[in-house]
């Protein structure tokens, strides 16, 4: 006799157990298949059905197989939680059988269908109901929480909590949880309380939600100090319509009031799998799902290995020490009076665009002054702070005197020492003693890559028990930035340096909490697995057993989700920056004269708005415009040439919108500006509604009573934020509410109240249906471009795709880059399931082909989405199609005749190694270490070169990355919002700039590279002209400059970085124009008041500014007249004086730029 079962997972491993202990008294073969295993075990399956006497399917509510299972064999039964699968009178019992679980109840499930079925001469027991929650403890269930708290006696002052699956117990597999509680106990009582998972009236088993009032808490006493949740389902989770209706426990959460960690256990992955890969496909069960109740540290504790078929979770050993010892750590925290407790604050630095220059990085947040803010509210709470400088300006200068930094150009560690901007000298033998405690590949690493070590300076200040700190070099070492000392440039998975080290080393002996201030620092991305790290992996180790909270902007989910799951980060976000019109004064009056110059009947009138509108031109920052003025002799004639032109440039201003400054943690928009954040929230469905606005917080009614109700609730939503409050009750131990995160501007107001700790989406809910019509627009006005100004249709596009793409807009990308290979997504409740082919007839044109470089990020936390266009990829490539209208088949051909397999044929996603982040061609660009564009094309494909895919996880692709990039005949990105744009950060002229670059050095083609734009409708314009409109609103407009300078040095900084990123643009792809490299000098070298503002606040980063400048005109990518360059030499000459003045003691760079090649021969 054979007995064939198609299980679901967990079931598997208890039923092989049963069955090998009755085996021997029975007359049969039992073949066990799990849902795990599907679809790859299908067609193993169904020759296994066709010869059995039973065959018996649990069928789930979530895999998507069933449908081609078509079974036409003997006794068949089908159960699962859904009666509406069931095909049996016997079903029933065997869905009991399993959901009560245990050995004895599996055995009987054997027995029952032997009986009942085949008729054999058996014994069965019926389904035995087991506890559907209680506390298990040392191998015994307690049901009630007072018997429990009688037989077990606590000797510790905390108690800890820990949730979990009750399949570890029916399925006798509780290794993980019982070296768990061991673990704990050593320093905490602990009440290990099982659940079902959900709340099901017909087993009579109560939510996740209800386990935790029922057995954590004695009354309204709350028993526990810290809960440890390992459940990936939602605390309120609940089975109807026979199927789960998943729902968050936030508000039981905010009662119990305590850190709620989540260790992973993985599901699909061995120890070796783990090892080798991280985390892949259960991120969004296993974190991304959780995190939307605000679980904080995602530490792997155990995994699934396979013994003879069986599946068995095991332990990880030492993560679950990490575990422990991290929740020590915070209870420990609390156990701390306020006035002992030592809080290390960490600045972010953006060191190759200058690190004295950028002290405080963070976008869109000034980082001193909500330095200054917070430490004025610890001293209030009873925190030990003194001497606290009267405003942000003042801690900057004051870090900026004391060189309380890394050194670099300007800076030697000697000056440090002799100026007191140190905090702790380590000895070699106490370092050396720390690096000889780490793993052996990791201390092998770092003696490779940074060599012998001395005493090392841990710099920064001391305010009482509070300490500011600038985050050290992560690629780099000494007084200087060039090819030679930037070890990164050349070794993407370089380790961080031994003062890197050291000094998160010393942060973990001295600190009771480390919070680091803004989005972003390095921690989060040095090397190491994508997410539940390894005792090998860097951020793990940096970080240490210190309780670690974030201060991060709530707009950037994609980079927040790496600090919280690879540095095991609490989030509390905030506020982003008001946004308010580009126009300023000089524009506005020339936009009205253009409008009265076009309703004009009189051509004397129009003769004389000429003069006025040349006149405005001169006195604005329209570089563009001016420099073709200076080319007309006689104004009127020629007057029309520069019009259409110059109403093309005021009307791109006109719709962008600028940060007004920057935001301050804990601060609120007051007045005007309140209304300018509301409108401009509002504006992406309502369009301009600043009057209606500023009406109803005035207390007036309007006549459209949902937007008065949206502006209301937004609001009230604004007064409700407690940034640093929230700060405040994290450091307190408090639960921190979850929350939405995202691109407020795009109508997503939920993402207030600031302060919480947010989540992201669900990645198998993207592409979205309406972001899949936006990606078509997007696909069709692109080559309807590329189509009228070459006349044919491109065949290959080289795209850069961000995980922005998918966390702001839902997947417009994503969504283009499928309707080009001519494929639609398929959706089914809401979420993606596969793909369609879109037949040629239909799509009315070939088929495209794409070569993606995807960012790091998107790689590691939407493999799904790899996966999707991976398999869209290689479904068209086989397509029985012309050659000319399958671009894709096309050059797959072309790439097996160079003896590729057909699997490397049809690579197109690339990024760098697994567990590196960046792109190569920035280093490269800041150091100066390049002399051309080979050397940035050589750069590029070095670090880039890595391929993705369905089971192709980081494979060196290097020979099939360069023969797509040799036709390609355009590149792309987009821009979604006005809150970031392509001078926001430098990965995209690094990555966007160096993928345009290296096609076009490969392909020997003038390749155009293009942008598109969905902030308002779809639009595609060139590189040149998105340059043209960042610049322009923002760079060099008067209004936004103003509204920097308020910030002081961080201004400076922020400025300074932009210029920077236009000269990275210029290097990579030569689109920056010369009337803009003319304009930044005039705005801020020539200016005096400026250039004043800047040597008052921030002269390094003036001395950045200038000395990119005169490299650029070096390089010839700015074609200045003699008279600039004289000048700006001449004032280089002066800031130079001064800052070697104020420098001192030891062996520094300076200005000097050294264009060192020596990288070239190590890669």
């Amino acid at each position: 006799m054979k007995l064939t079962l198609l299980l679901w997972a967990p079931y598997t491993s208890i039923l092989k157990k049963a069955y090998d202990s009755i085996k021997d008294k029975l007359n049969i073969n039992i073949r066990v298949y799990s849902t795990r295993e599907m679809p790859e075990r299908l067609e193993e399956f169904l020759e296994d059905a066709k010869d059995s006497d039973i065959v018996l399917i649990y069928r789930t509510n979530s895999d998507n197989f069933y449908e081609e299972l078509n079974l036409n064999v003997k006794n068949l039964i089908i159960t699962g939680q859904n009666p509406e699968f069931w095909n049996s009178k016997l079903s029933r019992d065997c869905y009991l059988y399993m959901v009560y679980g245990g050995l004895e109840n599996f055995k009987n499930l054997i027995l029952f269908l032997l009986r009942e079925v085949l008729k054999e001469d058996l014994h069965y027991e019926p389904p035995k109901e087991m506890p559907m929650q209680g506390i298990y403890y040392k191998g015994k269930i307690w049901e009630h929480l007072d018997e429990f708290l009688e037989d077990v006696e606590f000797k510790k002052e905390e108690t800890v909590g820990i949730l979990f699956s009750r399949h570890y117990i029916i399925n006798e597999d509780t290794e993980i949880i019982d070296k768990l509680i061991e673990s704990l106990e050593r320093y905490f009582n602990v009440i290990p309380v099982f659940t079902y998972g959900a709340r099901n009236e017909e087993l009579k088993a109560i939510s996740g939600g209800d386990c935790i009032l029922k057995y954590f808490f004695r009354g309204e006493e709350r028993l526990i100090d810290a809960l440890i949740n390992m459940l990936s389902f939602p605390l309120e989770t609940s089975v109807e319509n026979h199927g789960l209706k998943k729902v968050q426990g936030v508000e039981i959460l905010k009662k119990l009031n305590v850190p709620v960690f989540h260790p992973i256990v993985s599901y699909y992955q061995s120890y070796e799998e783990w090892k080798r890969d991280g985390l892949k496909h259960e991120i969004w069960f296993s974190i991304t799902l959780p995190e939307f109740e605000g679980v904080i540290e995602p530490i792997i504790i155990g995994v699934t290995e396979k013994e003879d078929g069986v599946e068995k979770k095991k332990a990880i050993d030492d993560r679950i020490e990490k575990l422990v010892n991290r929740v020590r750590r915070w209870i420990n925290l609390k156990k701390k009076p306020k006035k002992d407790r030592k809080v290390v604050f960490v600045l972010h630095s953006s060191a190759c665009s200058s690190l004295e220059a950028t002290i405080g990085s963070a976008a869109h947040l000034d980082t001193f002054e909500s330095l200054v803010r917070i430490m004025r509210k610890l001293k209030e709470e009873g925190y030990f702070v003194e001497n606290i400088p009267k405003d942000g300006n003042e801690l900057a200068k004051l870090i900026l005197e004391k060189k309380a930094f890394p050194e670099f150009r300007w800076t030697t560690v000697s000056e440090t020492i002799k100026k007191g901007g140190y905090l702790y000298i380590m000895s070699k033998e106490e370092y050396l003693n720390y690096l000889n405690s780490l793993p052996e590949k990791v201390r092998e690493e770092i003696k490779r890559v940074w060599g012998e070590v001395e005493e090392i300076v841990i710099t920064g200040l001391k305010f009482g028990n509070i300490y500011i700190c600038v985050q050290p070099k992560r690629g780099c070492v000494g007084a200087r930035c060039d090819g030679s000392v930037c070890k990164i440039l050349h070794d993407p998975d370089c380790p961080p340096t031994h003062q890197y080290l050291a000094t998160y080393k010393y942060f973990n002996d001295i600190a009771d909490l480390i919070v680091h201030v803004g989005t972003h620092g390095t921690l989060e991305f040095l090397p190491g697995k994508n997410v539940c790290l390894s005792k090998e992996c860097y951020p793990d180790i940096c970080i240490g057993e210190v309780p670690h909270l974030y201060i991060y902007n709530s707009d950037n989910p994609p980079e927040g989700s790496i600090a919280k799951r690879r540095s095991y980060a609490l989030i509390i976000d905030h506020m982003q920056t008001v946004l308010t019109s580009s126009f300023d004064e000089r524009l506005e009056n020339l936009s009205n004269l253009i409008d009265e110059y076009l309703k004009g009947d009189s051509e004397i009138r129009k003769h004389q708005l000429e003069h006025l509108i040349v006149e405005e031109i001169k006195k604005s920052n329209l570089g563009n415009i001016k420099e073709k003025l200076r080319d007309i002799r006689e104004i009127h004639k020629e007057f029309k040439e520069i019009f259409k032109e110059l109403r093309d440039t005021i009307e791109l201003i006109k719709n962008t919108k600028m940060n007004d400054g920057m935001h301050v943690f804990g601060e609120k928009p007051e007045g005007e500006r309140r209304v300018e954040f509301i409108s401009s929230i509002l504006e992406f469905e309502y369009g301009n509604v600043k009057e209606k606005v500023k009406r109803v917080l005035s207390g007036e009614k309007i006549d459209d009573k949902k937007l008065m109700d949206e502006i209301i609730e937004i609001n009230e939503r604004i007064e409700k934020s407690d940034e640093i409050g929230s700060l405040l009750r994290a450091m307190d131990l408090n639960y921190i509410e979850p929350g939405p995160s995202g691109l407020i501007t795009r109508g997503n107001y939920d993402i207030l109240p600031t302060g919480r700790n947010f989540y992201t989406l669900d990645p198998y809910k993207v592409p979205t249906k309406s972001a899949y019509r936006v990606g078509i627009l997007l696909a069709e006005k692109l080559i309807d471009k590329y189509l009228e100004e070459h006349g044919r249709f491109p065949e290959n596009i080289a795209i850069y795709w961000m995980a922005s793409d998918i966390m702001w807009s839902d997947g417009e990308g994503l969504a283009q880059i499928l309707y080009l290979l001519g494929v639609k997504p398929l959706w089914r409740g809401g979420r993606v399931v596969g793909i369609e082919v879109i037949p040629l007839e239909e799509l009315g044109r070939p088929r495209i082909d794409v070569t993606i470089r995807v960012s790091g990020i998107l790689r590691d936390y939407f493999p799904n989405c790899i996966e999707l266009v991976d398999e869209a990829v290689m479904r068209v490539a086989k397509l029985d199609e012309p050659l000319n209208m399958n671009f894709v088949k096309k050059h797959t051909l072309e790439n097996l005749k160079k003896g590729v397999s057909f699997r490397e044929a049809t690579y197109r996603i690339f990024s760098s190694k697994p567990g590196t982040y960046g792109n190569g061609v920035k280093y490269a660009i800041y150091s100066s270490a390049w002399e051309s564009e080979e050397d940035l094309k050589d750069i590029f494909l070095y670090w880039n070169s890595y391929a993705y895919g369905k089971g192709v996880n980081g494979v060196k692709a290097k020979q099939v990355f360069e023969e797509l990039l040799k036709r390609v005949d355009l590149t792309f990105n987009k821009v979604v919002t006005d809150e970031y744009d392509l001078l926001g950060c430098c990965c995209y002229f690094g990555t966007h700039g160096g993928l345009t670059n290296a096609a076009r050095v490969l392909s020997k083609k003038k390749i155009k590279a293009y942008y598109g734009d969905t902030r308002k409708g779809v639009e595609v314009r060139t590189l040149k002209e998105e340059l043209e409109r960042v610049t322009l609103s923002k760079l060099l407009n008067p209004k936004w400059i103003e509204g920097m300078k308020k910030h002081g040095y961080k201004g400076a900084g922020d400025i300074a970085k932009r210029v920077g990123r236009i000269y990275g643009w210029s290097s990579t792809t030569k689109e920056v124009e010369n009337w803009i490299y003319d304009e930044i000098f005039n705005t801020y070298i020539k200016n005096e008041e400026n250039r004043e503002f800047f040597r008052r606040n921030n002269i390094y980063a003036l001395e950045e500014i200038s000395r990119r400048l005169l490299e650029a005109y070096q390089r010839g990518l700015w074609r200045a007249e003699r008279d600039k360059i004289e000048e700006l030499k001449k004032i280089y000459l002066e800031i130079e004086g001064d800052l070697e003045e104020n420098s001192g003691l030891g062996d520094y760079q300076g200005g000097q730029i050294f264009i060192d090649l020596s990288w070239k021969n190590k890669v």
